[in-house]
């Protein structure tokens, strides 16, 4: 026991080293540590209890910590001033705003998203027209170590002590606020603002008799066309069954000159958008009769209609009491997250908790909107999601491990996929406040929609897919150029036409940002990939071999005469006459010195890839690994090089694109090389404070990497394929209730003070064999999902210390397209 709390210590220490002072209330922390703790002698294990939510909401994780229902549409949560994209942040020096049911989490766009309809308790000492309605007037700082949340709960007090509290169903909540006693309680309730300041003209009305608010409007995108906008409703009953008494209200509207203007008894707002530019604030002001402590108020959210917002609240949460609210959805959350048990008392504390938070974090988005959807999806059948922000950053990670536990929620966000091409003409890349946001590498959605089909094609009809249908989707990204592939689709004419994305061609018939053209390419060839793999499974045979083609388009930008730090051969932007154009691989790699350079969507961006360096995409091709390893001179140099781009400090862990790099020792049959460098980026860059994820979560992308990494498995997307690399605890099992299997991995020889960032001479990591079900598996590196958990039963990895005697994958290595694998789908 000793050595499990030798290990937390090691991290917690780290952390504080790096981290600012951090928000929540030092009994979060307490009640994790005791639930672990406890769970050694407990019957049942109530799984919310070990998961911090506030991990990710510092360090820019954008994380919402609010309280939400696995993919609830709504998420209920303090929005705050400065930089907070999910409305929460921990730092202590920025002011709160207001309470909102609408937020996403864990998305990079900055200026935030929602925040819709926020309600502000207020002291009005000196009645209606001294209440402080404006944002800038209303704001109030927190008491310090108030903050308090967990799965289906979020709650702080405001340095004037009035306590605020949430809990959810999936588009509706219940919000409570305590007074301190003595007092008047008042409210602001705003029509026109949110994060990113996007209103363009809505109304609201007050009904008094009834007690209820509605509101509706018209807000912009997050992360998309600045031209588009979204409709969003909200319904507020404030009586709570006639247990509280309204008694003054009126409307308000203000700005940052000046204006502070109320109307009692007046319960109608109608604005359109100024279009000159002023922003104007609004909303409701009311109050209660006699001095009650206690304030409840019940909220519907809706995408559609006011109706549909009121009849949400009405038919989801009822007149439940706040406690049974929170009660569901710890229900919700526990049925989510026991589908990977562990041996809590042998598993070091921390990594209980980064994995059952990571868990936690990848069943927060999307957001399921389904009968909530608006524009081209309005009265769709299909299932349909929000907040798909966005598919590049998902692909990699985050929908395969849905694919290991959660078929039924996979095959839902799928059809919302397929369903985009049936509506639009082209899959989502990126749907953000349920509009088209901006396309980052390509069509990354043929690999998410390709990887269900490798892994679930028996199932996909039961689980209400059309394979031929997902195909055709995924041709129509690979063949149809779209006019405006700024937000969906791929600039595939002159991809087609070159075997690459030029870069400065003249493209006369489709319009879009033309930056990025080595990472599109090699993009491109990846979805690709993906598509030849559903092709192989629907016996598309020309297919097979025109996208077999395709995905070595990747080499097309391989310019083998760059040179950086001795090493030859690197991914480059190239012209339509054959030549390259040069980029140091240096640039936008973390070793880069530019304050000014440009890396992300801007038109500045000229070093030709997107949010990474050449140095790291040139090592993007995991399904033909054996290429790139001779493109780069063969096993010794790759891996010489390999540990050169770590040490140089080129890796990028807060983008997607370095996700797969670790593991490239595997592919080189060096295993023990991945296992020591996996292990020290994780304690390098992740750990259970507030700032434990190194930048934002990319919609789980970060929480589902990290989770992978615990288990001691990476998976190669659109593949069935999932390499071994070293789990951090002794056992865990994964649940999969609609193939109705359970798989249970034991690590033989497990040592728990292998978990630290670096492992010590004479301790227990390194993969010796694997056994599935008794039979012994002829490689160490890897095995296939129909083996492993699409079957369930026992899997046995023994790990010893003898590093030099293990340092080589036995009869076969992970598979590399050019060498013959992915010959055959399962």
């Amino acid at each position: 026991m000793a050595v499990l709390y030798w290990a937390w210590w090691l991290l917690a220490a780290t952390s504080v080293l790096r981290r600012v002072p951090a928000q929540p209330s030092p009994v979060v922390q307490q009640r994790i540590s005791a639930a672990i703790e406890k769970a050694a002698n407990a019957t049942s294990i109530d799984y919310t209890e070990f998961v911090n939510v506030y991990i990710g909401t510092d360090n820019y994780g954008d994380v919402c910590p609010g309280a939400s229902v696995p993919f609830g549409m709504a998420k209920f949560s303090t929005d705050m001033t400065g930089y907070a994209p999910a409305g929460y942040i921990t730092d202590p020096t920025q002011t709160i705003r207001g309470l909102s049911p609408l937020h996403d989490s864990g998305t990079g766009s900055s200026s935030g998203t929602y925040g819709n309809f926020e309600i502000m308790p207020l002291l009005c000492p000196g009645g209606f027209d001294s209440c402080t309605t404006t944002l800038e007037s209303r704001e109030r700082y927190r008491k310090n170590n108030t903050d308090e949340a967990y799965p289906g709960y979020f709650a702080l007090t405001l340095d004037n002590d009035i306590k605020m509290e949430a809990t959810s169903t999936r588009r509706a909540g219940l919000e409570r606020f305590t007074f301190p006693s003595g007092t008047k309680p008042y409210f602001v309730l705003d029509l026109a603002n949110d994060l990113p300041a996007s209103f363009a003209g809505g109304t609201l009305n007050i009904y008094p008799d009834s007690g209820r608010i509605t509101i509706g409007g018209y807000w912009g995108s997050s992360f998309g066309p600045g031209a588009y906008h979204y409709q969003a409703f909200a319904c507020y009953d404030i009586l709570d069954y006639g247990k509280q008494t309204l008694s003054e209200y009126g409307v308000w509207k203000g700005d940052t000159f000046g204006m502070d203007a109320k109307g009692l008894g007046l319960t109608h707002l109608n604005f359109s958008a100024d279009l000159i530019g002023d922003a104007y604030q609004s909303g409701a002001l009311f109050s209660y009769e006699g001095e009650p402590t206690e304030i409840n108020i019940r909220v519907g959210v809706s995408f559609r209609s006011i109706d549909q917002a009121c009849s949400n609240a009405e038919t989801e949460v009822g007149n439940s009491t706040f406690e049974e609210i929170v009660a569901q959805s710890k229900a919700l959350w526990n049925a989510t997250l026991s589908k990977i048990e562990i041996d809590v008392p042998n598993t070091p504390a921390n990594i209980t908790e980064m994995l059952y938070s990571s868990l936690y974090r990848s069943s927060l988005t999307p957001n399921n909107a389904t009968d909530e959807a608006q524009g081209d999806f309005a009265d769709t059948t299909h299932f349909y999601f929000d907040s798909m922000y966005c598919s590049w950053d998902t692909f990699r990670t985050f929908y395969p491990l849905m694919g290991l536990h959660s078929p039924v929620e996979f095959a839902q966000i799928v059809d919302s996929y397929i369903d985009g091409y049936l509506k639009r003409g082209w899959m989502p890349e990126c749907r953000a406040n349920n509009l088209p946001g901006w396309t980052q590498g390509g069509s990354s959605g043929d690999v998410i929609v390709g990887h269900f089909a490798i892994n679930y094609h028996n199932e996909a009809a039961a689980l209400g897919i059309d394979l031929e249908q997902l195909y055709a989707a995924q041709i129509a990204d690979a063949e149809v150029n779209p006019p405006e592939w700024n937000i969906q689709g791929r600039q595939v004419d002159v991809y087609k036409q070159y075997g690459y994305v030029p870069y400065a061609v003249l493209d006369t018939a489709s319009t879009g940002r033309q930056t990025r053209e080595g990472s599109r390419t090699v993009e491109y060839a990846y979805e690709d990939f993906a598509i030849r793999q559903v092709a192989l499974l629907l016996n598309k045979t020309d297919d097979v071999a025109t996208y077999t083609n395709r995905s070595y388009f990747y080499r097309n930008v391989w310019d083998p005469t760059v040179d950086s730090d001795g090493y030859k051969g690197f991914s480059q932007k190239r012209f339509t006459n054959g030549s390259f154009a040069y980029t140091d691989p240096i640039d936008c790699s973390p070793a880069d010195t530019s304050t000014t350079r440009q890396c992300s969507l801007t038109d500045g961006n000229e070093v030709g890839f997107y949010e990474s360096s050449s140095w790291e995409y040139s090592y993007f091709a995991p399904h033909d690994m054996a290429h790139v390893i001779e493109l780069m001179g063969g096993n010794e140099t790759f891996v010489e090089r390999l540990t050169h781009f770590f040490d140089a400090n080129y890796y990028n862990v807060g983008n997607e694109p370095s996700f797969n790099t670790p593991l490239g020792y595997h592919y080189a049959n060096h295993p023990t090389m991945s296992v020591d460098r996996i292990r020290n980026l994780t304690f390098a860059y992740f750990d259970i404070t507030p700032g434990g994820i190194p930048g934002n979560d990319d919609q789980a992308a970060m929480a589902s990497y990290l989770t992978f990494h615990i288990l001691g498995l990476y998976p190669v997307p659109g593949t069935s394929q999932f390499l071994v690399v070293s789990p951090f605890l002794p056992t865990y099992t994964i649940h999969n209730s609609f193939l109705n299997v359970s798989t249970t991995v034991t690590v033989k020889n497990f040592d728990p003070r292998s978990v630290q960032p670096n492992i010590p001479a004479g301790v227990a990591a390194y993969v010796k064999s694997i056994t599935v079900n008794g039979v012994v598996s002829p490689s160490r590196c890897h095995f296939d999902f129909y083996d492993v958990f699409r079957v369930g039963g026992e899997v046995v990895i023994e790990v010893t210390a003898d590093k030099a005697s293990v340092d080589d994958c036995g009869a076969a290595l992970p598979e590399s397209l050019s060498t013959g694998g992915f010959s055959v789908v399962r």
